[in-house]
């Protein structure tokens, strides 16, 4: 116990390991679903801890300092050391237990009712991921991931359980050429540059930023003010309704694309069998949250 009364915090640690990742408070700021204000307070606490500080704020974002060189390695380590007593006592416990995972958009009410109705003395939680923290799949913070495809994942490692697909939506401010159509065709599209994506497909990603010289885009909201301010056009499934709260911006449906796909993962050989009813239970309620069409806005 140090001077200031308390223990080493593990959400500190797991907070400044983040950020050495990404050497960026913004980036760190936007994965970990905080403040970067309040993130920036929270590294500094730390420091003020440990007596030393960790990283260097750069014109480019941020720097370990040699103290934080020195200190990452064990922080990810004592990190780990927690997971896997975490998991230990997981294992060893015989209540019904499951973390379930979901992305962007998507809406697990109806599946998660239908599951603890099944289920009434379960632990049943829910863990909201960006569409970047898939990962948690593999690394077991979450024991089923319910998210659109593709997926960055390996398929032999994984069972997957189609739920419902949903057609796409093209996005654009209100005064660009396409905002009055009654829809546009995917060939209409097609000509159109792709910005960046987090992981390199073959097949159509959930969201597609479209324009030239489009740089790459990490938080929704943020694609959304590159549309809005005419940087770029969106085309994202019609079940996200997120863009319908910008009064600046329209929605036209889009034919010929393919749909986008919403499922549930699983690792394959995991023997939780709350796994299974979890795949009943989303099977027999999320198809009826599937969107048939896009109205025009």
């Amino acid at each position: 116990m140090n001077d200031l009364g308390q223990d080493l915090e593990l959400r500190l640690v797991r907070y400044f390991t983040v950020v050495a990742a990404h050497q960026h408070f913004g980036r760190a700021a936007a994965d970990l679903h905080v403040a970067q204000p309040a993130l920036s307070r929270q590294i500094q606490r730390l420091e003020k801890y440990l007596g030393t500080r960790l990283l260097d704020r750069t014109p480019q974002g941020a720097r370990l300092t040699p103290a934080g060189r020195t200190f990452l390695p064990r922080a990810q380590a004592l990190l780990q050391a927690a997971r896997q007593a975490e998991l230990a006592v997981r294992e060893q416990a015989r209540t019904e237990r499951i973390v379930i995972g979901y992305v962007e958009d998507l809406v697990i009410t109806s599946a998660v009712r239908e599951l603890r109705r099944r289920h009434p003395d379960a632990e049943i939680t829910t863990r909201y991921l960006n569409c970047e923290g898939v990962g948690a799949l593999t690394d077991k913070r979450v024991d089923a991931l319910i998210a659109r495809t593709p997926l960055p994942l390996v398929a032999d490692d994984v069972v997957t359980t189609p739920l419902y697909e949903e057609p796409r939506m093209l996005v654009v401010p209100r005064d660009h050429p396409l905002a009055g159509r009654v829809s546009v065709t995917a060939e209409e599209l097609a000509g159109e540059e792709e910005a960046p994506c987090a992981f390199e497909t073959a097949d159509w990603a959930s969201y597609r930023i479209l324009g030239s010289g489009v740089p790459p885009v990490e938080s929704y909201e943020d694609k959304l003010e590159l549309v809005a301010s005419g940087g770029a056009i969106a085309v994202l499934p019609v079940g996200d309704r997120r863009s319908s709260l910008r009064p600046d911006l329209v929605t036209v449906p889009v034919e010929g694309a393919p749909p986008s796909r919403v499922v549930l993962v699983s690792r394959k050989g995991d023997p939780n069998p709350m796994i299974g009813d979890l795949r009943l239970a989303a099977q027999a309620v999320m198809a009826a949250q599937a969107v048939v069409a896009a109205p025009a806005s």
